[in-house]
């Protein structure tokens, strides 16, 4: 009897002392990061810049709004998530940071997380002076905040794995900003879609970034591109960009967990 009633008492202390770990390393992952001007330029001034375009033009814009949330929700992503992630895993493993931890009492998942966090707090912190800006220019209080929250928190995740895959094959934190292209190409693609004919859209459109923006549309203008839909059948609508959004998620997940490195090549 005593057993059991061990294990119960020792596991919330275990969950407390894993939260204290991952904090701590978080925190100084964030630190590193203020103490870089440049990493805090890309990190929290660059995805802040296309906001300016809400307040340009005719007042409450819808068209010129998607298009600035989108830019500004994908820049969030792309910095302070993809390439502050990657840069830290790069630089933290090159050092011997990871391998140190790693012969303690940090698991694998609570590094993973603790090298995340800063970037993807920022990311989500964007996300919501996106709402206080776009309401502040005259548009719309979005028609689907959950939807909203899901596509970037899905989004998040799944920079986050492209991070650690593109970390497996990166030597050095100068190195990243030639690896990085690719994803960032195929990010950015996504936006272009307007500029396209229609059969080069519709490729696009499922691309990371042609999600997000279909996501973005729903879930705030409640258009699907020709027609207005209501609660229920935006959920309905984002079923084809949301499967799109989880399975480049499930891609990346799977390239990172199959190539992820901990110290440097000997």
């Amino acid at each position: 009897m005593s057993t059991p009633t061990s294990t119960a008492t020792t596991a919330p202390g275990r969950y407390a002392a894993s939260r204290r770990r991952v904090l701590g390393l978080a925190r100084a992952n964030a630190l590193l990061m203020t103490r870089n001007r440049l990493t805090l330029v890309y990190g929290l001034v660059l995805p802040l810049l296309p906001l300016l375009l809400l307040f340009v033009g005719e007042r409450g814009d819808t068209t010129v709004g998607a298009t600035a949330v989108t830019t500004t929700l994908l820049m969030a992503l792309l910095f302070p998530v993809y390439y502050n992630v990657l840069s830290l895993v790069v630089s933290r493993r090159d050092e011997l940071v990871l391998k140190r931890l790693r012969t303690g009492e940090t698991r694998d998942s609570e590094l993973v997380v603790a090298l995340s966090l800063p970037g993807v707090v920022i990311a989500m912190a964007v996300s919501v002076l996106t709402l206080v800006a776009g309401v502040a220019a005259g548009l719309p209080l979005p028609d689907n905040i959950a939807l909203y929250a899901v596509a970037v928190l899905v989004s998040a995740v799944m920079f986050v794995a492209f991070a650690f895959w593109t970390a497996a094959w990166t030597r050095t934190a100068e190195s990243a900003q030639m690896t990085s292209l690719p994803v960032i190409t195929v990010a950015v693609a996504g936006t272009l879609t307007a500029a396209l004919p229609a059969r080069f859209a519709e490729v696009l459109d499922r691309t990371p970034a042609g999600a997000l923006d279909a996501l973005v549309r729903l879930s705030w203008f409640g258009e699907d591109g020709s027609r207005d839909v209501g609660l229920l059948d935006g959920w309905v609508a984002a079923g084809p960009p949301l499967l799109v959004l989880l399975a480049w998620t499930a891609a990346a997940v799977w390239l990172a967990a199959r190539s992820l490195r901990w110290e440097p090549r000997s």
